[in-house]
């Protein structure tokens, strides 16, 4: 656990001073879980939402899709805290579960997944629920922020292309606008449908600091 002696290497390689902040964010988090109301309680919610896909509707994984490079190893580094902790058949007491314990964590940097694996998410047999989580500010303001608010549009495109998916008569649209008509039209619109519906939490924060970080994790 970074938060043991084993912390040691990260307090080395980035300072005392972000390393207490790392801390800092963790010990708000920890404090908003052990006082806020269930309904307003952040880790509450998202563990009551994964037991909820994992055990009602069968999903065997967790995307975390972080819209800043920054984040490119978050997903890397939270299979151990969660696939560790909870990749389990047994209870506290040694005895084996009839319920489903942790699901298979993974995912990577949005911009990179949208162009890998976007498509089985939105289309796909399988119900997979995602984590959204994007920075409302970037440390790299190229182009006086233009890209950052490119990317933020893609975040945000996303989320609701998940939710509110494409019905048949709107792809037919988007066909016929590209000048698609007749059997092509017909045979490449049941590939454009997408059925929506599908769960996803849209984590924002400030800024990428360590004590976001902390909070995060």
């Amino acid at each position: 656990s970074l938060w043991s002696a084993i912390g040691l290497s990260i307090c080395l390689s980035i300072g005392f001073e972000n390393f207490e902040q790392l801390l800092d964010g963790a010990h708000y988090m920890d404090n908003h879980f052990k006082t806020m109301p269930f309904e307003k309680n952040a880790p509450v919610i998202l563990a009551v939402l994964g037991v909820w896909y994992s055990n009602f509707f069968k999903a065997e994984t967790h995307a975390l899709l972080p819209y800043d490079q920054y984040l490119h190893r978050f997903a890397a580094y939270f299979q151990q805290g969660d696939m560790e902790s909870n990749g389990k058949f047994v209870s506290k007491a040694g005895k084996a579960v009839k319920y489903s314990t942790g699901p298979i964590v993974w995912g990577e940097p949005g911009t990179n997944g949208q162009h890998a694996f976007y498509q089985l998410i939105h289309q796909g047999t399988r119900l997979i629920p995602c984590d959204f989580i994007a920075p409302a500010q970037t440390h790299n303001p190229i182009a006086g922020g233009k890209h950052h608010k490119i990317l933020l549009s893609n975040f945000l495109a996303q989320t609701e292309a998940l939710m509110t998916g494409k019905t048949s008569d709107e792809a037919r649209a988007e066909l016929s606008k590209a000048g698609l008509c007749g059997n092509e039209l017909d045979n490449l619109l049941p590939h454009k449908v997408f059925i929506g519906n599908r769960p996803t939490n849209s984590i924002v924060v400030k800024k990428v600091s360590p004590f976001t970080l902390g909070a995060l994790i």
